[in-house]
């Protein structure tokens, strides 16, 4: 069973899984960074197939998992991916320096990103699975029906103020993540709308991209974007998978390009 540590970065607790080769200075350095409302277990497998090429380390973010909600330390009160990137760039600059690869689904690849254009010596390469970090492309039709759902939410609200037990029909409203979010619902209203698009422009390090062909949480416009943006990024769509089942289903190809990193 692999045991659980804890590392303090920018006031807030990140508990963290770590095995493989020992952390010496040219050690290679896998962080698998999760996507929201995961924890460390959604790479777990992944990590420990590569166990004997890298120094590995599984995170969960604050707010998730093991690790409490973060303090509202952060760049506006809540903090927001800049915050998050702030921390693991914090105690990245604790450890011996090696070839660091950063490995993030989703919410994962939104911090990586960050990580990526706000701390630049930090990484040495990248793998973004599902990533998210852009806005995404709507059509006329789709962002009609959101513009509608606004208002009538707003609507929504304003009888719950008069007294109008509105329950039943706001239960209906946001994402699942959205729903399920309880305390960290003002992080990943932060979090989603931030548009990274041209901050990545800046990032210099070796980025890999994948994506499942049926996902439609980070679809493969996203990611097809990401590898125009980012100078020398690649990207795979893989067919028949969703936001998920590429980490499973994928999780060959996803190994692969981890190790074909770690390699040079």
């Amino acid at each position: 069973m692999l045991k659980l540590s804890t590392f303090t970065a920018k006031g807030a607790p990140h508990a963290i899984v770590s095995f493989g080769k020992p952390l010496d200075a040219g050690t290679p350095h896998v962080i698998w960074a999760h996507g929201w409302g995961q924890d460390h277990h959604a790479f777990q497998a992944l990590a420990q197939s590569l166990e004997r090429s890298a120094h590995h380390t599984l995170i969960d973010f604050p707010g998730f998992g093991q690790s409490p909600v973060p303090p509202e330390t952060g760049h506006a009160g809540v903090w927001d991916t800049n915050d998050y990137a702030d921390a693991v760039a914090e105690w990245l600059g604790t450890l011996p320096r090696s070839r660091r690869i950063w490995v993030g689904h989703s919410f994962g690849g939104r911090v990586g990103l960050r990580l990526a254009t706000n701390h630049s010596q930090a990484l040495d390469g990248m793998v973004l699975v599902g990533s998210h970090g852009l806005k995404p492309i709507r059509s006329l039709a789709t962002r009609l029906r959101i513009f509608w759902r606004v208002r009538l939410f707003k609507a929504l609200k304003l009888l719950e103020k008069i007294g109008v037990d509105v329950s039943a029909r706001k239960a209906g409203f946001g994402s699942a993540d959205y729903r399920n979010a309880g305390v960290m619902r003002p992080i990943f209203v932060k979090v989603v709308n931030e548009d990274q698009s041209e901050a990545i422009k800046a990032i210099r390090i070796l980025v890999r991209i994948l994506c499942g062909s049926l996902d439609d949480q980070a679809p493969p416009e996203m990611s097809e974007r990401m590898a125009q943006l980012i100078p020398g990024a690649t990207v795979n769509i893989l067919p028949g998978l969703d936001h998920y089942t590429v980490l499973t289903d994928g999780g060959p190809q996803v190994a692969h390009t981890v190790a074909k990193l770690l390699e040079g």
